[in-house]
């Protein structure tokens, strides 16, 4: 019997603001900054890429590269992707 796999894409499950606000906390309490990077782009893929740079005011290729592996983001940048899939950054 053949066996097919497909890579895990963590986007597929993130499905509601509680799993969404869950994973984006872990990653950034891991403190690596390239984790974190990957985890917004997770969520902006969950949420529709062209829908979240509409919202972020950029255009679709850029928020692509912006939150590539081994890309270093400016933090406006990262600021108005937090914004767009509805999230806001504190300091407590």
């Amino acid at each position: 019997m053949k066996v097919t796999t497909r890579k895990w894409d963590a986007s597929e499950y993130l499905d509601s603001p509680e799993i969404i606000h869950e994973y984006l906390k872990a990653a950034f309490e891991a403190g690596d900054s390239e984790l974190l990077i990957a985890a917004i782009g997770n969520v902006a893929k969950a949420q529709g890429m062209s829908e979240i740079a509409r919202k972020a005011n950029l255009s679709r290729q850029n928020l692509y590269k912006a939150l590539s592996p081994d890309s270093s983001p400016k933090f406006n940048t990262i600021r108005k992707v937090i914004e767009a899939i509805g999230c806001k950054l504190s300091i407590v």
